[in-house]
């Protein structure tokens, strides 16, 4: 079995500055560490437990099956806040059936991420009986 000590989702963005502003400025992540020099530097993002990696360049878009799952304490205060950063929200927070408050933003090179708060009562939470 593999021991797994860390982990980080990589990103590869089209414009690696544009990238480190909106994820260290408009959704305000915080900076485990950077690394290299210039334009094309890497930058290490706290993600609750685990970490986002935002290094090099690509020249091809993301592809749709990466999706980033975030989760906060309250959608609708995340939802205001990041409108008013002018983050692209793709959809206002909404109760799912399956009792999840989720919306969804995406970064600048389209990128889905969604945003979850998950309420006091949900089973992710709280399990009765238990």
């Amino acid at each position: 079995m593999v021991h797994v000590l860390s982990s980080r989702t990589l990103l590869q963005p089209s414009d690696p500055g544009r990238s480190r502003r909106f994820y260290g400025e408009r959704l305000g992540l915080a900076v485990h560490r950077e690394f290299g020099t210039g334009p094309d530097r890497g930058t290490v993002y706290f993600l609750g437990g685990g970490f986002l990696e935002v290094s090099g360049r690509s020249e091809v878009p993301p592809s749709p099956a990466v999706r980033l799952w975030l989760q906060v304490e309250d959608a609708d205060a995340a939802h205001e806040e990041l409108r008013a950063k002018g983050v692209r929200i793709v959809r206002p927070p909404v109760r799912e059936p399956w009792g999840l408050i989720e919306m969804w933003i995406e970064d600048p090179d389209g990128t889905r991420i969604v945003l979850v708060e998950v309420p006091a009562d949900h089973p992710l939470r709280y399990r009765p009986g238990i």
